[in-house]
């Protein structure tokens, strides 16, 4: 009998240790759903949830809860578990990485691009990456899919595809013009130099293309890449500087020349033979045409004094990594404004502002950028120009008057709007259209 009574207990023991361990575990999950779901409620509030490109998509009847798409994500809040499943917290600032696709264990993972109520406008390309226009081809991403690794593959791809269609008894100049001296066209460049191509590269700006304006000190590479007449480059986690030191070192080893500042203007075909015409007024003819220009158009610039500087840029990504810095934030848009209050908090951050009033952010901005103020975590000059960047300052000009005042300065982010596209294929004549939650990747 007491040995009955001690089996009851040790088995009643064992069994309230498991309800408490489940009842503990349950909680703990209950109390990151919350959480979770506070991300999302103000992700939707500062207009972040809706994705506004390439994005996952979380089939939850495969998915397990591993949370390896998580820790594969290199961005932050991208992702998140709610309910026992993986779920999209941030949307909008997704950038299409897809690790997390690949981290998936149960493959429940797949990469769209808009949503049936968010649509995206792309290029018409086809599966062998040319447009509607014979003879025009489009990598990277402009084509929806970014990501240098990504960038570097299609490039590759598409001067596969180019070089097994080129009629060689062509009249033209060139066999291939490449616009855009980026990861795609680079990539491009060395796989028509492999295939003997009889090609030019023109760059708006300078080598790098997008990743020349990366802020960042870090750019996450999730996977190696494979560069034509190079090999296989590692690079999980490397900074700007030695990304382009690498771009420079595989384009003097293979002789290649990149034509900087050459923006084009347009591309128009006459007798089958296309006319490349740069902003300066040189004009290329060309059997083929090759677009690897970034979809998010061209920064709008300032054109001041020092503005081709290392520490300009015009995006902010990885503001965690800056730190005791003096900066200054030029613009009035929610992207000027999140950035400096991002910032604010480890950097000494100035503010400018060619109007009087910010008109156009959103309220919530308005009321944190209001209450930063009030903490004196930053400084706002309104009616202000930026009229100079030297080395370790610049120089900004206040009011009617136009006073000028010299800033200590260690970075400037410039947010003045961009240049789309758009007009530059139409005018070439690429057909747009808006894709409502296509597939590109599925397992």
């Amino acid at each position: 009998m007491d040995l009955l009574v001690e089996n009851i207990l040790i088995y009643s023991l064992a069994a309230i240790l498991c309800v408490a361990v489940v009842m503990i575990y349950l909680r703990k999950k209950g109390r990151e759903s919350r959480i979770v779901d506070e991300k999302i409620k103000k992700a939707r509030e500062e207009g972040l949830h809706e994705p506004v490109s390439l994005h996952p998509v979380v089939d939850v009847n495969s998915c397990i809860q591993t949370g390896a798409c998580i820790a594969a994500c290199p961005e932050h809040d991208i992702l998140g578990i709610r309910n026992g499943k993986a779920t999209l917290i941030n949307a909008s600032q997704c950038i299409g990485h897809g690790a997390c696709f690949h981290a998936c264990p149960t493959e429940a993972i797949s990469l769209r691009l808009g949503t049936e109520k968010r649509g995206i406008d792309l290029p018409h390309v086809s599966p062998r990456f040319e447009t509607n226009v014979p003879g025009i081809y489009i990598a990277g991403e402009l084509g929806g899919m970014g990501l240098i690794k990504n960038a570097v593959e299609q490039g590759r791809q598409a001067v596969e595809n180019m070089a097994r269609v080129l009629n060689k008894n062509h009249q033209a100049a060139y066999d291939l013009v490449i616009i855009g001296a980026g990861p795609a066209g680079i990539s491009a460049s060395l796989t028509a130099k492999k295939h003997g191509l009889n090609f030019l590269l023109l760059e708006q700006d300078t080598l790098g293309g997008t990743v020349f304006t990366f802020p960042r000190q870090k750019i996450v590479m999730t996977s190696p890449m494979d560069l034509p007449l190079f090999g296989k480059v590692k690079l999980y986690q490397t900074s700007k500087a030695e990304l382009l030191d690498l771009w420079q070192t595989v384009l003097k080893k293979n002789n290649l020349t990149v034509h900087e500042n050459s923006k084009v203007e347009s591309v128009d075909a006459e007798d089958g033979i296309f006319k490349v015409t740069t902003l300066k007024g040189d004009q290329y003819n060309s059997a083929m045409v090759l677009m690897a220009i970034g979809r998010r158009g061209t920064p709008r610039k300032l054109n001041i004094p020092g503005e081709m500087k290392e520490k300009v840029a015009y995006r902010l990504l990885e503001p965690e990594e800056i730190s005791h810095k003096h900066i200054i934030v030029v613009g009035g848009g929610d992207s000027a404004v999140e950035s400096a209050l991002l910032l604010a908090d480890r950097n000494q951050v100035t503010l400018s502002y060619r109007n009087e009033v910010f008109n156009r952010i959103k309220p919530l901005n308005n009321m944190a950028l209001n209450k930063a103020l009030t903490e004196g975590k930053l400084a706002v000059h309104l009616s202000s120009n930026l009229l100079s960047i030297e080395d370790d300052s610049v120089l900004l000009s206040f009011g009617k008057d136009g006073e000028t005042s010299k800033l200590k300065n260690d970075l400037v982010y410039i947010f003045a709007g961009g240049e789309l596209p758009t007009q530059f294929l139409e005018k070439a004549g690429i057909k747009i259209s808006k894709k409502f939650g296509e597939t590109v990747m599925k397992h």
